[in-house]
């Protein structure tokens, strides 16, 4: 649970930085904010995976490049559903969430270390059940 927390904490943080760096991302208090990162933590649990099995062949065809305009679409629905939180456009999204994921990527690699008993380890027996 602690897990969940600290991914949502990287995730509002994220975007409250975004909306710094970018004009057209506004929030209209924290609670939006805040709102919005956990549904953003959902839509990217729940319907990206979904928008990525539909456009595999699109994604294929332009080596993954087209997961961005996905990640900017996540924004944009996230913008269209809580009050409070207003992306000016698509460009916007797309830019944001490379920032956003960039970010993200990087405070995680900070602060979330796996445990050792989360670890893979080989069997030492030499079978592999």
């Amino acid at each position: 649970m602690t897990s969940f927390f600290l991914h949502w904490t990287i995730t509002a943080v994220s975007l409250w930085a975004a909306s710094r760096l970018f004009s057209g991302i506004r929030f209209a208090s924290t609670s939006s904010l805040i709102f919005s990162a956990l549904l953003l933590g959902f839509a990217n649990a729940l319907v990206k995976p979904l928008l990525i099995v539909l456009t595999l062949p699109l994604t294929f065809l332009t080596f993954g490049l087209f997961l961005l305009v996905i990640n900017a679409l996540m924004i944009l629905l996230v913008s269209s559903l809580v009050k409070g939180f207003t992306v000016s456009g698509f460009w916007t999204a797309f830019f944001a969430s490379i920032f956003i994921s960039v970010l993200s990527f990087v405070m995680g690699s900070f602060v979330i270390s796996s445990s050792p008993a989360e670890e893979v380890q080989m069997p030492h027996s030499g079978r592999w059940l």
